[in-house]
């Protein structure tokens, strides 16, 4: 058996994990680790698991807390860890092999004196984290004292990962980590100036300049000082166009001593593995790298850009096998002067496009030498992304000429004319368009491969909850977790908040939470750290795209109860029938109305929640919005 630290507190025996209860023994299971190996004072022990509130009898209470653990550590088997007391506080012997934070640090250990393995080995180590650090551990002091300590081991070993992938000449492949890294930790000046050196190097010199005026502008606002030393030059060097400078490869790995805590404060956040779009800004139309732009080591061709993963993709076997075929067969009698082949994946907000778009694109990516490239045509407004930026933000992505055929996946595309003028950039071996629209233009001159999403099947839906919550847990609540597939309309992003939600909450009941839901739906299916996590969001973002005319008449059709027809709309809206039919087929375009047969149509039982929700609250208020959105969804039971 194994103690798993760094994320939630578990334990696993190599298959099966067992994420530990919030509960006053976690928090003293978690008070010892975080020391492993060390006698930590009863003192020490009792403030990380009752804080300042302390019972009158103390002591007496942390030997029954460590009984309990004890008995836990029985439950599974695991008595040759037992927790052992000694004079003046209690220790937890640990190795490599039995917990994680040790196995993480002897790796790091290694991996500074391993030459050409040091990469991997890094890599292996960063592997080990496995979301939020001591995220089902209730206690102040520990997450005060004790986790931006182990965090920032943790940014160690990013740092030095990226450090070497731009010495090596990576700078297109560590522009993903480092992304995630800076809007993570903004005010980190070693990741801002990795990633400023890896835009110039690649050539978005722009995009470098912008990336130091961000944290200069954080730095200012929130703490009155401007960037260090380091990135003052830095900026300096590539207004004068010369090579920036970094840390040298030789460098080795560093880190803060085990036993020093770092100051009070607020804990960074882990984090999180996520989808990383490129930026807005890119140099022009075939614009030059920068001189001094780093060669690949030997003068072989760079290495090819990749999409990112999507972790835990569940469902969509009939779409994926779809879109599959045609990608994979896409460049295998084409020759390279022809337009690339064009598939276009649409469906409403929350439906799960992009993700099926990426994690198919990984599946056929040994047909694509070159890679693939992600590139949003919405910018954080909503607004289409200019033409002229998008393509030059296309063509500083693709790979260099020789490399192979590229497979490009075009984000959240709103008119057709964003894609064709994208269609002509050499180096496109295929191309997928996400859209909320149809994209019928589109689809009619270019003949492409269409796929509209709509909600899950129930068992798919089931199949994501249990890929995420295990079925352990789901088949114990296999009412109550079909009952919560119903409420969040069998919409994946409703799903999947839905099941982060309950993954942090591990003693919380699957009927419990639906209950919980229901009162406040769609409201509370939005996720506090990470706004881009809401369906009220999605919804709203939606809705504010359309027309005026069409998003209230999508607002007034949620009061219509099952099918909707062009009579049922036409009553509805005061319209002539042949002017509702209309409306609902450019409705139906949006994805916000789905279509059960000829004729007759349907809003999610979500999205008609979100309307009511809305329509109420801008009338009478919070109270009846909430009771005019329950009405739509299905009770849970009692």
């Amino acid at each position: 058996m194994r103690f798993q630290l760094l994320g939630p507190l578990s334990i696993t025996d190599g298959r099966d994990v067992v994420v530990l209860p919030p509960s006053k023994p976690t928090s003293l299971l978690a008070a010892l680790l975080v020391r492993p190996g060390e006698v930590v004072p009863a003192q020490r022990l009792r403030q990380a698991v009752w804080g300042e509130d302390q019972p009158a009898t103390a002591k007496a209470a942390l030997q029954s807390c460590v009984l309990r653990l004890r008995r836990l550590f029985a439950k599974y088997d695991i008595e040759e860890q037992a927790v052992v007391a000694v004079a003046g506080g209690y220790r937890v012997p640990a190795d490599g092999d039995t917990l994680d934070l040790l196995h993480f640090r002897r790796l790091a250990d290694r991996a500074a004196s391993a030459g050409e393995s040091e990469l991997p080995l890094l890599r292996e180590a960063l592997g080990l984290w496995q979301g939020p650090l001591l995220a089902n551990v209730p206690s102040e002091l520990l997450h005060r004292d004790e986790v931006p300590r182990l965090v920032e081991e943790r940014l160690r070993v990013l740092e030095r990962v990226c450090e070497i992938q731009l010495a090596r000449g990576r700078g297109r492949e560590v522009l993903v980590d480092l992304w995630e890294a800076t809007r993570t930790h903004p005010q980190h000046e070693g990741f801002a100036a990795q990633l400023m050196r890896a835009l110039y190097r690649v050539g978005r010199q722009i995009e470098a300049l912008a990336e130091y005026r961000r944290i200069r502008t954080r730095l200012r606002e929130e703490l009155g000082v401007d960037p260090g030393a380091e990135l003052q030059a830095l900026e300096l060097a590539i207004l004068r166009g010369d090579e920036p400078g970094g840390p040298a490869l030789t460098a080795t790995l560093t880190r803060a001593p085990h036993a020093s805590p770092a100051a009070p404060g607020a804990a960074p956040r882990t984090p999180a593995a996520a989808a990383v779009r490129e930026p807005a800004d890119a140099l022009p139309s075939g614009a030059r790298p920068p001189a001094g732009a780093l060669p690949a080591p030997g003068g072989t061709a760079a290495p090819v850009p990749r999409l990112p993963a999507v972790p835990g993709f569940t469902g969509r076997s009939r779409e994926t096998a779809a879109l599959a075929e045609l990608l994979g067969s896409a460049h295998g009698s084409r020759h390279a002067e022809a337009a690339p082949v064009l598939a276009v994946v649409s469906g409403g907000p929350g439906m799960g496009k992009t993700a099926l778009a990426l994690h198919t694109a990984q599946l056929v990516a040994d047909r694509y030498p070159g890679g693939g490239v992600l590139v949003p045509l919405t910018g954080p407004d909503g607004m289409p992304r200019p033409g002229g930026e998008a393509a030059a933000a296309l063509r500083a992505a693709l790979p260099r000429p020789g490399q192979g055929p590229c497979l490009v996946v075009l984000d959240d595309v709103v008119h057709p004319d964003q894609v064709r003028e994208l269609l002509d950039v050499p180096g496109c071996g295929a191309v997928v368009a996400t859209s909320r629209m149809g994209l019928a233009a589109l689809v009619a001159t270019h003949a492409p491969g269409v796929l509209q999403l709509g909600a899950l099947t129930a068992p798919e839906s089931e199949a994501l909850l249990t890929a995420v919550l295990g079925a352990e847990r789901v088949g114990a609540e296999a009412s109550a977790a079909r009952e919560l597939a119903q409420m969040c309309g069998h919409v994946p992003l409703a799903l999947r908040i839905a099941a982060a939600r309950l993954l942090t909450r591990p003693k919380l009941r699957l009927a419990d939470y639906a209950a919980w839901l229901h009162r406040d739906l769609p409201a509370r299916l939005a996720l506090p750290d990470d706004p881009r996590m809401s369906v009220p969001l999605a919804l709203d973002e939606a809705l504010g795209r359309l027309p005026a005319p069409l998003a209230e008449a999508q607002l007034r059709l949620a009061r219509c109860e099952g099918r909707i027809t062009a009579a049922a709309a036409g009553s509805a809206l005061s319209l002539a029938e042949t002017d509702a039919e209309e409306l609902l087929e450019r409705l139906l375009d949006t994805g916000l109305l789905e279509e059960e047969q000829p004729g007759a149509f349907r809003m999610n039982p979500l999205f008609r929640a979100h309307a009511l929700r809305r329509t109420a609250r801008t009338a009478a208020g919070p109270s009846r919005s909430s009771a005019a959105a329950r009405r739509a969804l299905p009770s849970p039971a009692p």
